[in-house]
């Protein structure tokens, strides 16, 4: 199951607060809330800090919404290695570094 929150500020951005996981039909629903969100063209952001498994139809609704110009944040690190792996950009918050190492 997916659950998606909105949360609007102003007319400046509108987020889409994803919790569950995105696979089958939760990617269609995922993709058509996500061309359903920002009627006024607002900028459009997806905070994945909920979620908790991505499906290769997830990967591939994913795709093509970071590719409309979709911001995807807040995913957990295993979630963004995934996601880059497929070829999406993931930003990740800052000090969550691929290469760090303890020495």
């Amino acid at each position: 199951m997916l659950y998606i929150q909105r949360i609007e500020v102003g007319d400046s951005r509108v987020t889409l607060v994803l919790q569950g996981i995105i696979a089958a039909e939760w990617a269609d629903l995922l993709e058509r809330e996500c061309s359903a969100a920002s009627p006024s063209g607002a900028p459009l952001v997806l905070d994945r800090s909920g979620v908790v498994f991505i499906g290769r139809s997830g990967f591939e609704a994913l795709m093509r919404l970071s590719r409309a110009g979709i911001g995807i944040v807040g995913q957990t690190p295993l979630i963004a290695d995934a996601l880059e792996d497929e070829g999406i950009t993931a930003n990740r918050p800052s000090g969550d570094a691929d290469d760090a190492t303890d020495d």
